[in-house]
């Protein structure tokens, strides 16, 4: 039966096969109808199950991290390390995407003729994502700073793009608890705690449909994809920020290695079903529930901690999507024939860090904020067209340096602070389920 198969596997499994299959009926003159109305619904059922508890879990798993804390020095002393480096290894990934676009030089490879086709076949697209953009950049320097405060959090929890807001009023709501007294905190610190468990419970029941929603989801990409021919075109940018993606991949076991201690093998062992999650959902925020889940349980990490970092890294932490915008932008520019100068592409690093800060934890996002980035590098905005063909299986890729990014860093922390433990007993999957 599919339960006794190990979490990671049966989520390949479900992968491979929606590929087959969406493969297979894309022969067929009927075949993506069928998938998109009968098979796709599922997959997008189990992508909002997952974000449906994405928030509650935030919330919860917040307050009731930052109010155990007991004082505000250990608050500003676990924060600060974890910006500092989430900040620091964003700067890398922007790094390494400009290095490698500028060695392969992808945009080289793309024709006059390619270029019309995907411009006219995607204008519209892009267009839609130049509007988004186009606000954000008109509200002002400070506006990020305003966004920050909601005027209404039942208004903010409403909305999975707004999760800084809700952090905002989870460490805000967290700190009072610290500064009341014990007494009175104690009632609503249990109640978080209950809250927190059924929360657990809910992931626990998701995931025993997670092979069959990332089976729904693979099989209505194959069969939604544009044309090879434009694969084919674009196959050296993709070519690019893949082993862009894996250095960073890399740079991130070499963190863990050097300053964790930990070996390499066994850390992506225990982070392996939230990868693979992360890839078919292309959400950080969705792979939220999962990935505190594995940190916890298999790599070691003080629930105190894993509830504090994980949940500001899935809004704030996005070293692939920064990557990719790096890759994206020169991309962009060496197709128009420009050649960006040093400085230009300095600035690039700190815009593309900046975004990220901003970006939702949704798929997609990146694409709306690669349009800032595009336009302080002066790069034309209509370029953005030249990659939505490719973007979604990119996206998907890029989600998974993004989590892996949250739990090494996660783990660095605790490690900094006293909070990682030794990795506890292997648990199956199989364990949390519900016994018949």
């Amino acid at each position: 039966m599919m339960k006794k198969i190990p979490l990671h596997w049966s989520i390949m499994l479900g992968m491979i096969l929606g590929v087959v299959v969406g493969a297979v009926f894309t022969t067929f003159e009927v075949g993506p109808k069928l998938i998109s109305h009968w098979v796709k619904p599922f997959g997008t059922i189990f992508i909002n199950a997952l974000k449906l508890i994405a928030m509650p879990l935030i919330l919860g798993s917040l307050i009731k991290g930052v109010s155990d804390l007991k004082d505000i020095s250990r608050l500003s002393k676990m924060g600060g390390r974890t910006i500092v480096i989430y900040i620091v290894t964003t700067v890398v990934a922007v790094t390494i995407g400009l290095i490698m676009v500028n060695a392969v030089k992808p945009g080289k490879s793309i024709s006059e003729q390619t270029r019309q086709e995907l411009i006219v076949a995607y204008q519209s697209d892009a267009a839609e994502k130049q509007a988004v953009a186009q606000k954000q950049k008109d509200a002002g320097p400070l506006q990020a700073l305003v966004d920050l405060v909601p005027d209404n959090i039942f208004k903010a929890t409403t909305e999975n793009g707004n999760m800084l807001q809700v952090i905002f009023f989870a460490l805000f709501f967290g700190i009072g608890l610290i500064l009341i007294p014990a007494e009175k905190s104690k009632p609503v610190k249990d109640f978080f705690d209950a809250f927190n468990e059924v929360i657990l419970k809910l992931i626990d029941l998701i995931m025993l449909v997670a092979p069959y929603g990332v089976f729904a989801l693979l099989a209505a990409l194959v069969v939604e994809s544009p044309s090879l021919d434009l694969f084919r075109a674009l196959g050296m940018y993709a070519f690019t920020l893949v082993i862009g993606l894996i250095l960073m991949g890399l740079f991130y076991l070499l963190l863990v290695r050097l300053f964790v201690k930990f070996k390499p093998k066994k850390f992506i062992d225990g982070i392996a079903p939230a990868q693979l999650l992360a890839f078919s959902t292309s959400s950080s925020a969705a792979t939220l529930p999962v990935t505190m889940e594995r940190v916890e349980e298999h790599l070691g990490v003080d629930k105190e901690v894993a509830s504090f970092v994980l949940p500001i890294g899935a809004t704030i932490n996005m070293d692939g999507t920064s990557l990719y915008q790096a890759v994206a932008a020169v991309f962009i520019a060496q197709a128009f024939g420009m050649d960006l100068s040093v400085g230009t592409q300095l600035g690039i690093i700190l815009t593309a860090t900046l975004a990220s800060i901003g970006a939702a934890a949704v798929p997609g996002a990146g694409m709306v904020m690669l349009v800032i980035v595009l336009g302080q590098a002066g790069i034309p905005e209509a370029g953005l067209a030249l990659i939505f063909a490719i973007d979604r299986p990119l996206d998907m890729c890029r989600t998974v340096v993004n989590i892996t990014g949250d739990a090494s860093v996660s783990m660095m922390v605790a490690k900094s602070v006293g909070k990682l433990h030794q990795r506890p007993k292997e648990k199956k999957w199989d364990d949390h389920y519900p016994k018949k």
